[in-house]
């Protein structure tokens, strides 16, 4: 069982994942238990490989519990609107903690799907808070520095 990696220090949720260059039978596994953790969940609604110890760019997301849970492989978000929205999140590697975050209300990305296809997502409102949060846990960001930019002079 994969295990939730948390606190603002730690070191794999604060590096920059390696990109996946092979789609294996243990890539495979590793999003099949991300989205069992993400589907069995009440408010998980995303997931990024470095939050289970993983140093991968794979992140999967499921705002709407109707449907499936989504996995993207090295996603890279190639637009974004100027229109902008400020909304609280939460992360399972940061517990109790809520931050309001300002981010772009629509996103154009692009990804690779479990089976090596290139896929591009449009989404709007949560599907797109979703995808950014997950791509900045990537990048090693975490939503606590969102608080700590805005407070620069």
């Amino acid at each position: 069982m994969l295990k939730i990696q948390t606190g603002q220090d730690n070191p794999v949720l604060r590096e920059k994942a390696k990109k996946v260059n092979e789609i294996s039978a243990e890539i495979k596994q590793l999003i099949l238990d991300m989205k069992e953790i993400v589907e069995s969940g009440q408010n998980d609604i995303g997931l990024a490989a470095p939050q289970v110890n993983k140093s991968l760019c794979i992140i999967v997301v499921q705002p709407d519990k109707n449907e499936k849970a989504m996995a993207l492989i090295n996603p890279e978000i190639k637009k974004s609107s100027a229109k902008k929205e400020i909304m609280p999140e939460g992360c399972l590697s940061l517990p109790n903690i809520i931050v309001p975050v300002e981010r772009p209300f629509k996103i154009t990305a692009r990804a690779v799907d479990t089976e090596g296809r290139k896929i591009k997502i449009r989404a709007e409102g949560l599907l797109a808070r979703v995808i950014q949060h997950e791509v900045d846990h990537l990048h090693g960001i975490l939503i606590v520095d969102y608080n700590e930019l805005k407070a620069v002079p």
